[in-house]
C-alpha cells in the first residue's frame, strides 16, 4: 500500500488561476490542473492507494469555504485534512468542529498565513489539536513565498516540540526544506514526524539515508506535495532507494497508517 500524506487540490473555478500565481512564484511547473479529478488521475497512474490532501487558509475568513470544500471532496483516492488560521480567535470551537466533522488532522502554512510557528497563536491551535487527537501538518523550512524569511525553522519548531509536547505534529519537506542540517542538529530523535513532500529529488540521498535511520523510519511520511511534484516519479525514487523492505513499508504506508489510526484509510 502507498499513501501520499502531501498533496493540494483547488475547486475546479479556482484552480488555473492558482496554480498559475503559485507556479509564478515557486517558479515550478505543477504537474496536474490542481483539480480533485486532476489529483485523482495522478493517483492512479502512480499506484498510490491514497492521497491526503493538506488545504491552507490563507485569510481567517476562508476557514468555513476550505473546509466545506475538503468535506464534499474527500472520498475514493483522496482524504482531505482541515485547515485553520492563527487569525481564527474561536479556535477551540472551529477545531471541535472539525473534529466533529470527521477530519484526521490540520494543516497550517505559517509563510503563507504571516506567522511564526513559535507565534502564541500556534501554539494554541497545536495544543488543542492534541488534545483532540487531530494530526498537525505544517509546512517546515524555506518556502518560494518567503525564500530570506523563513517562518517554521526548525529551531521555531523544536519550541513548540518543547512547549507543548505534540504527540502528532507533521514537519514538511524532511522537518524544514533546505534547512537539514539544522533538523538533524535538533529534530531528529525527537517526538515528531517529517514527510517527504518535494524533497526526494533534491535532497542528497546520503542525507536522507542518515535521517530516516537516526529519526526512525516508523517517523517518516511518503508525500510528494503534488502537484508541485509528479507522483509517479517520486514512488520510483522512493523505490530506488538502498532501504530495506521495513523502512520502505514504514514511509510507504505504514506510518501514515499508524497516524490515521486505521490499517486501511481510504
Amino acid at each position: 500500500m502507498i499513501i501520499d500524506f502531501h498533496t493540494h487540490m483547488f475547486p475546479d473555478k479556482i484552480a488555473q488561476a492558482t496554480l498559475s500565481s503559485l507556479s509564478e512564484v515557486s517558479h515550478i511547473k505543477p504537474y496536474t490542473d490542481g483539480t480533485y479529478e486532476g489529483l485523482k488521475a495522478s493517483t492512479n497512474r502512480a499506484g498510490i492507494d491514497l492521497s491526503v490532501v493538506l488545504p491552507v487558509a490563507t485569510s481567517p475568513k476562508q476557514f468555513d469555504s476550505v473546509n466545506r470544500f475538503a468535506l464534499e471532496h474527500s472520498k475514493d483516492e483522496i482524504l482531505s485534512f482541515g485547515c485553520i488560521h492563527p487569525d481564527n480567535s474561536d479556535y477551540k470551537e472551529k477545531l471541535n468542529w472539525l473534529k466533529e466533522q470527521g477530519f484526521k488532522g490540520i494543516k497550517l502554512h505559517p509563510d503563507y498565513q504571516e506567522a511564526f510557528f513559535n507565534d502564541i497563536r500556534y501554539k494554541r491551535i497545536v495544543s488543542y489539536a492534541t488534545e483532540l487527537g487531530l494530526i498537525i501538518c505544517v509546512h517546515a523550512g524555506r518556502d518560494p513565498k518567503s525564500p530570506d524569511l523563513i517562518h517554521c525553522t526548525p529551531q521555531m519548531a523544536l519550541e513548540v516540540i518543547e512547549e507543548v509536547q505534540p504527540d502528532k505534529l507533521v514537519l514538511a519537506h524532511m522537518g524544514g526544506n533546505d534547512q537539514w542540517e539544522e533538523v538533524e542538529e535538533l529534530l531528529v530523535g525527537r517526538n515528531v514526524y517529517f514527510d517527504t513532500g518535494v524533497v526526494l529529488n533534491r535532497m542528497p540521498q546520503e542525507q536522507f539515508l542518515r535521517i530516516v535511520r537516526n529519526h526512525g523510519s516508523n517517523r517518516i511520511l511518503f508525500g510528494t506535495d503534488s502537484p508541485w511534484a509528479d507522483q509517479k516519479e517520486f514512488v520510483e525514487l522512493l523505490d530506488q532507494m538502498p532501504l530495506d523492505d521495513k523502512e520502505k513499508e514504514d514511509i510507504y504506508s505504514g506510518t501514515a497508517r499508524s497516524l490515521l489510526g486505521t490499517e486501511n484509510p481510504a
